[in-house]
């Protein structure tokens, strides 16, 4: 099998969008709709958990290859793989978790450690995580293989707090908002180096959608505020697909040049 070739010199614009508030909003938005809509398409279609994670999966991966083939940042296109990629991430763990068995301190920590084995390979290839410089396939490429494995770990770290350890849905959302906080108050305030900062708050943010979106979803008698996959759902794709429009029309979040590795 021939190696990936590195498109270095091509001349790509950066692939992923500057990081501004939109972007939190979005990627906010976006984990929450990968829990929600999870349990919509397995339980409340009835697809089950192996149809639909072969569905999710197949529109995945054809939404990635579109993306991977343009030679731009185009907002409609990437955040329909990360609404999918949340929902795929999703899948991963509830299948190891509900379909194997496998308890989730165990699939948390395993996809810590897969996690930081991307972070580890994508360092010494590339010299660089930062996502200011994400112009050729193969930084592409430990981009949405980072991404990935921070949704499948943020799904079971936010089950594991609000359900195994007993927390419920809003006291986990709440731990979780406060650690972005902490992190926020360490970059601005501290100077902590802005690539991690990017990379914790980015992890962090997968178990806080998670846990808002059982939190909204759930009966109330699970601990929930009992307004339904289909609702939440619908209400925060609603919400996405606006910004994105926003973002698409005015060009905030496009980077036009390269920045610096740093």
């Amino acid at each position: 099998m021939p190696p990936i070739q590195d498109d270095r010199s091509h001349e790509l614009l950066n692939k992923v969008p500057e990081i501004t508030a939109y972007f939190w909003i979005i990627k906010i938005l976006a984990t929450t709709v990968g829990e929600t809509a999870a349990d919509l398409l397995a339980t409340k279609l009835g697809l089950g958990l192996t149809i639909t994670s072969y569905v999710m999966a197949g529109l995945f991966l054809a939404a990635l290859a579109f993306q991977l083939k343009a030679r731009r940042y185009i907002p409609s296109l990437y955040w329909l793989v990360v609404v999918l990629i949340s929902v795929v991430g999703t899948l991963v763990s509830d299948n190891l978790v509900d379909g194997l068995g496998i308890a989730l301190p165990v699939t948390s920590v395993a996809f810590g450690l897969i996690l930081a084995g991307v972070f580890v390979a994508w360092q010494r290839s590339e010299r660089t995580l930062s996502v200011h410089s994400i112009r050729t396939t193969r930084r592409e490429l430990f981009y949405w293989a980072a991404i990935l494995f921070t949704f499948a770990m943020g799904t079971s770290v936010g089950d594991l707090m609000a359900e195994a350890m007993g927390l419920g849905y809003g006291t986990a959302a709440l731990v979780f908002a406060a650690l972005i906080g902490c992190v926020a108050l360490l970059h601005y305030r501290f100077k902590m180096n802005g690539i991690l900062s990017f990379w914790l708050a980015y992890i962090l943010t997968r178990p806080l959608g998670a846990s808002t979106g059982d939190l909204l979803a759930k009966p109330v008698s699970a601990g929930g505020l009992g307004l339904g996959t289909v609702g939440t759902s619908l209400l925060f794709l609603a919400v996405i697909v606006g910004v994105v429009a926003y973002l698409s029309y005015s060009n905030t979040d496009r980077i036009e040049t390269a920045a610096s590795e740093a």
